[in-house]
């Protein structure tokens, strides 16, 4: 079961922050099988990237640039800002929110906010348990757990087979390398305590 001491060296966060978000992450990565030292080190590395260190689970940005992306299914007036990026992995788009809504049993179509309130000093302890739930989900309809399992925890993360899956799943997440220097020392800091 994942410890307080591996959720704040994973994601890099304040003890404080950890300790809100603890039972929500450990029911997410009971309820998704990220149940292996190699499965959670990398889960909570990008999660603590895409999060800031489990500060925000809402955007900084205002959305209003996913305006109109019919890729994310913002088809109607005002879906770019309505479903900004929320959650610890940052869902984003009226699809996705739609999608993640059936999976979870939760509806942020007309709820968005129930996903994630700007950072963890302000979310509802609904808030917290959904913006880390919507992670595991984002991270199981991926396959990432498959991904984590071929990286060797005893082996360095920068070089070989280790890095080119870490970038898989950096880009599954991110649709790039954005900040991946940031989740390679947070997945470095993390490793003694998944070893």
């Amino acid at each position: 079961m994942l410890t307080l001491g591996q959720l704040k060296e994973a994601t890099c966060s304040k003890s404080d922050y950890a300790s809100r978000f603890l039972p929500h992450l450990i029911a997410t990565c009971s309820k998704f099988s990220i149940n292996t030292p190699a499965r959670m080190l990398n889960f909570l590395a990008q999660v603590g990237h895409e999060s800031g260190g489990l500060f925000y689970t809402e955007e900084l940005a205002s959305g209003s640039a996913y305006e109109g992306r019919k890729d994310l299914g913002n088809t109607q007036k005002g879906d770019g800002v309505r479903f900004k990026g929320r959650g610890l992995i940052q869902i984003t788009g009226r699809a996705n929110y739609k999608a993640v809504s059936a999976a979870l049993g939760t509806d942020f179509i007309t709820n968005p906010m129930l996903l994630g309130g700007k950072n963890v000093t302000k979310c509802s302890n609904a808030q917290l348990q959904n913006a880390a739930e919507s992670a595991g989900w984002f991270w199981n309809t991926r396959k990432l757990n498959d991904l984590a399992d071929q990286i060797d925890l005893t082996k360095g993360i920068d070089t070989g087979n280790n890095l080119v899956i870490f970038k898989k799943i950096t880009k599954a997440i991110n649709g790039g390398y954005n900040g991946l220097p940031d989740r390679l020392n947070r997945y470095k800091t993390g490793l003694t305590y998944f070893l």
